[in-house]
């Protein structure tokens, strides 16, 4: 199997993001979300561990890059907390950055701004995931990732090296964060210009975890999910035009604080006004930077 492949979520008609390659420095991820889908395919996923041959077979696959986007990582973070110590992550960033791409990095992790001084010398973005500001709900759906505090500093970092950001609010869950308004306005503050969220997709695995965590919630949700919402793709949604509701009060809280919108895998792709992934902040070339 090659390390970088073609970006293609399921064959799903639902991903409006752009043609782009992806790969994942690590198989697992030890966050420990809840919520978290890739869980449910991806075996022994709480057992983070680097890709074989990472760095020889990554340096073999980057030398016929053609200036594509490669996006870091869709299905296990690249920033896991062995990242401290491994730097897998940092050494494969080094290894692109002399070969002809783009970067895109989806993380939940603080750790990225520690790579600032690469990502700043190359069309790169980070799509940085803070579900909340709260940081009592974060260590219950989200025991082992970095506190929001955490990751908000991440961002403003970023930011101020001179690295885009976006901001995945990600996934959108009634009663739970589905009323974001301090923290886009925190977002905006900061100087983030792009926001993209999702409602919470369920599966057998993630379903069971949060029912634990947060019975009465979940327990309100049930019909919702089972017998109202939608079945796609292996996964229960809420129903349609509930999510529409929940994700346009969420685009026009943002667009108050001068931020662009998106959202991910919903089928209602007129609800965004940008490029859901946040690609379109990446500078086109390395010239941009001069």
């Amino acid at each position: 199997m090659p390390l970088i492949s073609s970006f293609d979520p399921w064959r799903s008609g639902l991903c409006t993001c752009p043609p782009k390659l992806t790969f994942n420095p690590y198989t697992g991820c030890d966050h420990n979300c809840l919520y978290c889908y890739a869980s449910s395919y991806i075996p022994a996923f709480r057992d983070c561990r680097p890709k074989k041959d990472l760095i020889a077979t990554l340096r073999r696959e980057a030398i016929k890059l053609r200036g594509q986007t490669i996006s870091i990582a869709n299905s296990s973070d690249p920033y896991p907390r062995k990242e401290v110590s491994e730097c897998l992550t940092r050494r494969c960033l080094e290894v692109l950055a002399g070969c002809n791409c783009k970067i895109q990095i989806i993380t939940k992790s603080n750790l990225v701004a520690r790579d600032a001084d690469l990502l700043c010398k190359i069309p790169s973005t980070v799509a940085l995931t803070i579900t909340t500001e709260n940081e009592f709900l974060s260590t219950v759906i989200e025991p082992n990732a970095p506190s929001p505090s955490q990751r908000i500093r991440a961002a403003e970092d970023l930011i101020k090296a001179g690295v885009p950001v976006s901001v995945r609010i990600d996934p959108i869950i009634p009663s739970v964060n589905d009323q974001p308004q301090r923290l886009l306005k925190t977002l905006g503050d900061i100087g983030v210009k792009h926001v993209t969220c999702s409602t919470y997709k369920s599966k057998p695995d993630n379903w069971a975890r949060l029912r634990l965590a947060l019975p009465k919630v979940m327990e309100q949700l049930k019909p919702l999910y089972f017998n109202e919402g939608e079945r796609i793709g292996g996964s229960a949604l809420l129903p349609k035009d509930y999510r529409y509701r929940l994700l346009k009060n969420v685009r026009d809280m943002a667009l108050a604080q001068g931020l662009q919108f998106g959202v991910c895998r919903e089928g209602l792709a007129g609800l965004s006004t940008a490029v859901c992934d946040g690609s379109w902040l990446m500078p086109k070339t390395k010239g941009d930077f001069i």
